[in-house]
């Protein structure tokens, strides 16, 4: 059976990159249940998350079993490969790359053994002392062996299994998972929100920040553990919690117990509800469609348009459409048709078919459109490359007028906590203003909501919210700009920059050195 490559849609038309989603971790404790069908359920509900691998970790109490590939979980996973995932402890993991490359090596969930067993880990978010959490590893290793240990993964993630794995006490014993935790969890910078596991218990825990989000649900006989509630939806679970910023939860056969390992300072992140969380999902007390129709309500009252029809790019867009539509009082109407089956494909398309560009995924109801003034309603611009096609394409089908509202503020820096934006010399909004951007996309007229209409609507305090990708203001101190980057800990040939020199840290194996990942020292560049 052919397994899936990993490719995006972005990967048929690369001038249409849009911002790239975290990644989705599900876990459960569950004697008696089929853990590895809850999870491949789980994982599916958060497949929009992370598309390039999938995996699944099961414990039947002695062994942990780790069966992962690239491609979207329904081609990872078929009915031979869950039944022979036997036990009462599962975690999976759906994964878009934010640090190290997509390929095989850098799926999750990670493995490693330890003086009492082994470990399975699963992250979504993306760490900032990457570099310092190598060289941690590097000495432990040394330590440990009298010689470091090469580590074929080259993301952040691999990094933490690797330090819960091999923490000791002053004599030299291995400690277990359990009192490794709060020992490396406080060492651990950025936004992660974790679920791991050893032999016995499940494991969950958050940074001190809470940027991802990380759900507590109760099953008839067990635990679970999701990235968000829809995913509990799924499986049947009920919604108990949220789990904590700085907090740690474990799951065994006595019971649920809590531990902190930091002092809390939320900061979720803002662009959660703006694009990345399915509509049906509640963060921090808030359904996420509610707040997109609020954005989109607010979007009319700061943009209004003089229209005859509002429509959404849909999906991600439709939501606020329909907002707008309630608060300026013009109607809301369908004038794009979605081909919801192009997000992955094994062939390449002729230069006859790429030409064409968003048709691929986009076409107009023409007798809808012809000769409306529409109000085009989408969620962000990152390069404006598909906006531009999609007003070109209106215009061709009929449109007298085209007016974009974008409900949300104009992206301007990059994000290190796990959405995986363009360099800050792609992002269209870099430079130019509201007027030259709606000017490039061909638009009657451009608007974006402003950061307190945003916010506002999400009903979250706006001190409690990551906003940097809009403003600029990190939630955390971030290291030198050659210690930032997607391909951080990739060899040169794959970091590096063609034609340049770049900014290099140590290896894990004590072996060379690894490449700066590009766009790092740019992402950070003030114009």
């Amino acid at each position: 059976m052919p397994r899936g490559d990993g490719r995006l849609s972005h990967d048929l038309l690369p001038s249409e990159k849009g911002p790239q989603d975290a990644c989705g971790v599900f876990g459960v404790w569950a004697p008696g249940e089929e853990v590895a069908k809850l999870t491949y359920f789980g994982l599916y509900a958060l497949q929009h998350r992370g598309q390039e691998s999938a995996g699944i970790a099961v414990s039947n109490g002695s062994q942990i079993l780790v069966f992962k590939d690239m491609g979207l979980v329904s081609q990872v996973f078929d009915e031979t490969s869950l039944g022979s995932l036997r036990g009462h402890i599962a975690v999976g993991h759906a994964r878009y790359s934010t640090t190290g490359a997509s390929v095989w090596e850098n799926a999750q969930p990670t493995f490693r053994a330890t003086g009492h067993g082994s470990i399975a880990l699963g992250h979504n978010g993306n760490l900032v002392n990457t570099a310092e959490l190598a060289e941690l590893v590097a000495a432990q290793s040394t330590e440990s062996s009298g010689r470091a240990t090469r580590v074929a993964a080259t993301n952040d993630t691999d990094l933490v299994t690797a330090l819960l794995a091999g923490q000791t006490d002053e004599d030299g014993r291995p400690l277990t998972v359990e009192q490794a935790a709060p020992v490396v969890l406080p060492q651990v910078k950025g936004a992660f929100s974790f679920v791991f596991m050893d032999e016995h218990t499940l494991y969950a825990a958050r940074d001190a920040q809470g940027v991802r989000p990380l759900v507590l649900g109760r099953l008839e006989r067990g635990w679970v553990v999701a990235s968000e509630t829809s995913a509990l939806d799924i499986v049947g679970a009920s919604f108990i919690r949220e789990v904590e910023p700085g907090e740690m939860i474990a799951v065994d056969e006595e019971g649920l117990r809590s531990t902190r390992f930091a002092e809390a300072k939320p900061k979720g992140c803002v662009f959660e509800y703006v694009y990345l969380a399915r509509p049906d999902t509640d963060i921090a007390g808030r359904n996420v469609y509610l707040s997109r129709v609020e954005m989109g309500r607010k979007l009319a009252a700061e943009a209004p348009a003089d229209a005859d029809l509002v429509i959404a790019t849909p999906e991600s867009g439709t939501p606020a459409a329909i907002g707008y539509a309630e608060a300026s009082g013009i109607p809301y109407g369908s004038g794009l048709v979605k081909n919801s089956y192009v997000g992955r494909t094994f062939i390449q398309p002729s230069q006859t078919i790429r030409q064409l560009g968003i048709r691929l995924k986009l076409n107009p109801l023409k007798e809808v459109i012809s000769g409306k003034r529409l109000v085009v309603v989408d969620d962000s611009i990152v390069r404006g490359n598909t906006q531009r096609a999609l007003v070109r394409m209106l215009r061709e089908a009929g449109a007298a007028e085209v007016h974009v509202r974008i409900s949300s503020p104009p992206i301007k820096w990059p994000c290190f906590f796990g959405i995986d934006f363009a360099t800050r010399a792609e992002l269209i909004a870099n430079g130019l203003t509201v007027d030259e951007i709606g000017k490039s996309l061909g638009a009657d007229s451009l608007a974006y909501i402003s950061i307190d209409g945003m916010t506002e609507a999400t009903t979250i305090p706006k001190s409690q919210l990551c906003r940097a990708c809009f403003d600029g203001e990190y939630p955390m101190p971030l290291p030198d700009p050659e210690l930032l980057g997607k391909h951080l800990r990739e060899p040169d040939a794959a970091g590096g920059r063609h034609g340049t020199e770049q900014p290099s840290v140590p290896d894990v194996d004590g072996v060379g050195t690894l490449t700066a990942g590009v766009g790092g020292t740019d992402a950070l560049r003030r114009p």
